[in-house]
């Protein structure tokens, strides 16, 4: 039978998947014999890598002819395509076990599992019994399946406590996870989750629901071994087994609200999220009654906060839950002000306030929606709420009252004097048709502001160092080249600005462009890594160009040989130097 990899495997796949430097250390690890036990069986082919420890590496093809692959190790944990991969890869092109050749004369080609299948096939069942229980005494994993397997045949019934038993074993990570453990403790997992799918398949739907919640609640409490994504992922699929068994098996309305409320009110990992949104198919009107009815009587227990009042009760996550399930009842309900209700119980914050503006700008009542953003202005006088002020100033914009929704930006500038806050500004002055004043104010505002850190940075010895490359930025931004290079020349700024500079007037300032590379090649050098070789390489070569354009190449080869001589002993600079022409 023809291998599924003889269309998708060769060098080339292994290459586009590793990477170079991947592939050329897979192919070292092949050629040294740190593959064994490679095995091709009905579409999977599998090998064991003998490398810091011995790592299990897996192939499979998807039913789209994608190659796809896991191995145990930490960089094959991470889904990358490692150098085990690559390995195991090459081992099987270069040794063919998917497609065997005729055997010579006196030499075995050594078997393949589909003749081990056969020799199975023929053997007497006590025999094949005696053998796998025997490995399953050694193999935890098998025998874990094989436990649950009988749990589901056994004459009086599915056996519970067998598949609590293995639900325990299999969250449970024992010591301290490690590399060589984390591929077993995640393939655990899967089988166990797996043999709940299995039970729904076979029609235990009620049976189903209770094992997933029980696993569920195991695996929460082994959300700090979650290697990988492996509990999480758990979770999300035993959540969707839960849902799937509750839509077949039709549990009791209200005790399943029930349970449903308390998973999310005291959950931890959004385990049941929205469950009256997703549930509503399943809890029908009776459930979605006891839904509300918990949900209210928690609800009536929270207090009312007014401005910078503290609920203790936040920061244990208990009043954010209960706030989201009423959110949600009240979204459902498809009314404003029941949303606005649930959110007018906390006003501490400005958040607040803008969350409720946004609602009622959205519903299309725009004048509410101004009313609750000025209120939050009123009340939170000195707060520099960036998100509030710009809905505000959006409204203002709105209704044409362009100077007062610039004047509302201006704290914001004033608070980070920076590029970025200078274009919000700009933005909404230019609305107002009054930039000019508006530019020079905040220009005037950040030099001021760097006179005052300048001098307050004198008085200690951890302060900062303070000079003008924020002016810089926004001289360069607005194209005012050479304001920029006046502020730099006046108040220093970063070496990343200097080097921006030098680039932009290149052309017509060559001389000046040159001091700047010039300067900071050699340090650069004397750093003693490649990053910084390569930085240097690179201003040697802005520094070769403009000294062609000046008529200067005998002083450029002389610089250059000065270089070879003073760092002859850095090979790795001297090899990017013999690319200088």
């Amino acid at each position: 039978m023809r291998s599924p990899f003889a269309d998708i495997l060769s060098p080339s796949v292994l290459l586009n998947l590793a990477g170079k430097r991947f592939f050329e250390r897979g192919e070292d690890y092949y050629r040294s014999g740190a593959v064994h036990s490679l095995t091709e069986f009905e579409g999977i082919l599998t090998a064991r890598v003998i490398g810091t420890s011995t790592y299990r590496v897996k192939f499979w093809a998807e039913d789209d002819g994608r190659l796809r692959h896991s191995c145990s190790c930490p960089v094959g944990a991470d889904g990358l395509f490692c150098k085990h991969c690559v390995a195991v890869g090459i081992a099987w092109l270069e040794e063919g076990v998917g497609e065997r050749q005729p055997e010579k004369k006196g030499v075995g080609h050594g078997l393949t599992m589909d003749e081990v299948r056969t020799l199975l096939e023929g053997q007497n069942k006590e025999v094949l019994v005696r053998l796998l229980l025997e490995q399953a005494m050694d193999d935890e994993r098998l025998q874990g399946r094989l436990m649950m397997w009988a749990a589901r045949s056994r004459s009086g019934g599915l056996d519970l406590a067998t598949f609590r038993r293995a639900i325990d074993d299999a969250f449970d990570p024992g010591d301290l996870l490690d590399y060589g453990s984390i591929h077993d403790f995640t393939q655990g997992i899967e089988d166990v989750v797996r043999a709940i799918a299995e039970l729904l398949e076979e029609g235990f739907a009620q049976e189903t629901i209770e094992l997933s919640e029980y696993a569920m609640a195991t695996a929460e409490g082994a959300m700090d071994y979650d290697a990988g994504g492996c509990v999480s992922g758990a979770l999300g699929d035993l959540e969707e087994l839960h849902h799937s068994a509750c839509r077949e098996a039709s549990p009791d309305q209200k005790a399943l609200a029930r349970r449903l409320f308390e998973w999310e009110l005291r959950g931890h990992y959004d385990t049941f999220f929205e469950a009256t949104s997703t549930y509503a198919d399943v809890l029908g009107e009776e459930g979605l009654a006891e839904y509300r009815r918990l949900a209210e009587e928690q609800w009536a227990r929270i207090p009312t906060l007014g401005p910078g009042e503290v609920d203790p009760r936040r920061y244990g996550g208990e009043r954010f839950r209960i706030t989201h399930i009423m959110e949600t009842l009240a979204r459902q309900e498809g009314h404003v002000e029941a949303l606005v209700g649930v959110l007018s119980r906390d006003l501490s914050r400005p958040h607040a306030y803008l969350r409720i503006a946004q609602i009622y700008r959205e519903a299309g009542q725009s004048e509410k929606a101004l009313e609750w953003a000025e209120e939050a202005m009123w009340v939170f006088p000195d707060e520099v709420h960036s998100g509030l002020r710009e809905f505000l100033a959006r409204e203002y914009h709105h209704r044409g009252r362009h100077e007062e929704a610039t004047q509302l930006i201006w704290p914001q500038f004033a608070r980070s004097p920076r590029l970025e806050s200078y274009k919000e500004l700009k933005r909404h002055a230019e609305r107002a048709g009054r930039w000019e004043e508006w530019r020079n104010k905040a220009l005037e505002y950040m030099r001021k502001d760097i006179a005052r850190r300048k001098e307050e940075s004198g008085h200690t010895y951890l302060s900062l160092p303070v000079n003008h490359s924020q002016l810089v930025r926004i001289f360069v931004w607005e194209g005012e080249i050479e304001a920029a290079w006046r502020e730099a020349q006046e108040g220093g700024c970063s070496e990343e600005l200097w080097l921006e500079l030098a680039a932009l007037r290149e052309e017509e300032h060559p001389e000046e462009a040159l001091a700047i590379y010039e300067k900071r090649i050699e340090p650069l050098i004397e750093q003693t890594n490649n990053a910084a070789y390569k930085a240097a390489y690179e201003l040697l070569v802005r520094v070769r160009d403009l000294m062609q354009r000046l008529d200067r190449e005998a002083e450029f080869e002389e610089y250059i040989e000065l270089l070879r001589a003073e760092y002859k002993r850095k090979r790795n600079f001297m090899k990017l130097l013999q690319q200088i022409e």
